[in-house]
This record gives structure tokens, sequence and C-alpha cells, in this order.
């Protein structure tokens, strides 16, 4: 304690002085940097859905990146976006340095960046892109995230990979053309737009044959999955070659379905390949339970938002300091094909 503000005080003073200086600086551990303040930067993110599967992992990689450098908030929308501004507005009035969004609708991040502004706050979406008029429409939002295309590119070419290797057993018809189901994420979603369109083209490019024998949404859930697969095997049963998800937690809902109908049993077997690389489906790939997956790199994701949500708060460019690279004003983490060999990459 300072001598100066020592001298005049009493000693019962000079304790009770102490016991609130002692509580003050207890509250503020977890915003405490050894700075002169005293206070870390506070980041207020939010995620569409705390139990996505792949945002879930996300979520963990900012809060272990954070830990000891920022004073985060994670809330959950639950996929509402009137819930996710409403959040918003409560971070920005506790006096977050920084947004970090999961946008639940990527057409609200005009909105988003309109509180953003009239709060001089930077905004680091992350896994939603904005459209490029949103982005270029405020010199401080930035994006963290994966090109969509590239994710139905590698699909495609693990299927392809796949296909090739396997196309004795796993053409039942004989007529060399792929009979798939695909399960899209939600309608929209640049990701699942994508994700359907490119891995089907870059089949098609390979100079393998597709037919489409059904295609709905499973808004990337699970339980959803597991009901359109268990429609689709029973319209269509052994046509089916090939089940294509737009991410990994759908793939585990098929895997679900088929596994009540007999398949991964014996000799009795489906293909499988979704998006994300969630440990789960990398067991199941391990297992001969799935054919392949694409990795998208949540690890890369959740620290590259809290290195640039770090910086903007501190008022430096976005990625000073780090191995981060703009390309415009996002930072892009590639995806990588997975498959049993290699495995090891994924994990």
């Amino acid at each position: 304690m300072n001598k100066r503000r020592i001298l005049g005080l009493g000693l019962a003073a000079m304790m009770i002085f102490g016991t609130v200086g002692c509580s003050s600086s207890e509250g503020d551990d977890k915003s405490s940097d050894g700075g002169a303040s005293g206070d870390l930067p506070k980041i207020g993110a939010t995620v569409y859905k705390a139990d996505d599967n792949f945002i879930s992992s996300v979520r963990r990689e900012l809060e272990t990146n954070a830990k000891g450098v920022a004073e985060l908030t994670v809330d959950d929308s639950q996929n509402d976006q009137a819930k996710q501004l409403d959040q918003i507005d409560t971070m920005i009035a506790k006096g977050a340095k920084v947004l970090a969004i999961n946008l639940v609708d990527p057409k609200a991040a005009t909105t988003v960046i309109e509180k953003a502004k009239s709060a001089e706050l930077p905004v680091v979406f992350f896994n939603k892109e904005p459209d490029e008029a949103a982005m270029k429409s405020y010199d401080k939002a930035y994006y963290v995230g994966t090109i969509s295309k590239e994710s139905g590119v590698i699909q495609g070419e693990v299927i392809t990979e796949q296909w090739n290797a396997n196309k004795e057993k796993w053409d039942k018809n004989g007529d060399g053309k792929i009979q798939y189901v695909m399960i899209k994420g939600e309608p929209g979603h640049p990701d699942a737009e994508a994700r359907t369109k490119y891995s089907i083209e870059t089949i098609n490019e390979a100079g393998i044959e597709t037919e489409e024998l059904a295609v709905d949404t499973g808004m990337w859930d699970a339980a959803k999955a597991t009901e359109k697969m268990d429609a689709w095997l029973a319209k269509f049963g052994d046509k089916i070659e090939f089940v294509i998800c737009n991410n990994d937690g759908m793939a585990s809902g098929a895997i679900a379905s088929l596994e009540k109908e007999g398949y991964f049993s014996g000799d009795k077997f489906m293909p499988v390949v979704g998006v994300d690389a969630i440990p789960e489906i990398i067991t199941l790939i391990e297992k001969d339970k799935m054919a392949g997956t694409v990795l998208n790199d949540a690890v890369n994701q959740g620290k590259a938002v809290i290195d640039l949500s770090l910086n903007l708060a501190n008022g430096k460019e976005p990625t000073e300091g780090t191995d981060w690279k703009l390309e415009g004003k996002a930072v892009r983490v590639p995806y990588v094909g997975i498959t049993k060999s290699n495995l090891d990459q994924a994990k």
C-alpha cells in the first residue's frame, strides 16, 4: 500500500481500507493481466447453438485460448436470432471491447454491424460468413472461418478416392454410377449450399456419374438425420450406395439408422461421409463404420478468433504478432480430407 495513503489513517481505517482493496482485487482476478489497469479486455461472444457438435468444439477452443489473457463471455443463442441480438446489446452494455459472433442467421450481419458501429466496437464473425456487402460496410468487421466451397470440393475428393478404391464392393447394381442420398444442413446456410453443390460437382468432374435418390435437410442435427435415413432406407433399401452428409453430426445420425438395419455387421456396409472430423466420427472411421470426413479445424478457428479479438480490443492491427494472414477481411483456416489412412492428422 502507498505510504502517502497510510499517513493520517488510524489502524482500524487502514484495516478496513486493506480489506476493501483485497476484495476488489479478488473480484477482478479474472480480468487482471498484471498491467497498470489491472483489467483484461472483455470479449463478448455468442454461438448460434451450443449443442452443435462442431460449435461446441470451437467454444472450448475460445475458452482455452482466452484463459489468462481475456475476460471472455460466451452466450448460447439457442438458434434464435432475436435472442442473439439481445445478448449482443447486453455485452455492449457490460463493457465488451470486442464482439465475437457466430451468427444464427448470416443475413443478420448488417444489424450486428450497426450495433457494433454505434458502440465503436470491432466485431469478429466466425463460422457463418456475412455477405461481402455487410463486411465492407464497417472497417472494424472481420471474419474467421473457411471457404465454403472448399469443404464441398474436398468432400467430393474423399468420396471419389474411396469409391474408386472400393467400387467392386460398393457399386451394388454394377452401373458404374453412385446412387446417393444427401442430408443437408440448414437451408440457405453458405456451408450447406456449397457442400451440397461442390461435393457432387467434384465427383462428376473426376469422371464418376451420380444419381440423386433423395436430398433433404437435417438442420445439422443427428436426430433429424436419423429420421431422414430411416425413411430413405424404408423407401430405397439397397438402391442406396452412398450417404453424403453436410456435417458429422448428421453423419452420426445416419449411421445410427443404418446400424438398426444391420449395417456394419458382417459384410453389410454403407459408405457415409461427413464434414468436421469431430472425435466421435474419428472413432467411427477407426471402426470402419465411416468412409471419411473433412477436417473443419475447430482448434485453429478458435485460436484465430481470440488472437484477432485481443489485438482489436487493444487497438492493434488484427493479425499483429500472429501467424494469421488476412485475405481481404478474413482469416481462412483450410480444410483437410480425412480417411482411415490419415487419422493421425485429424487427431
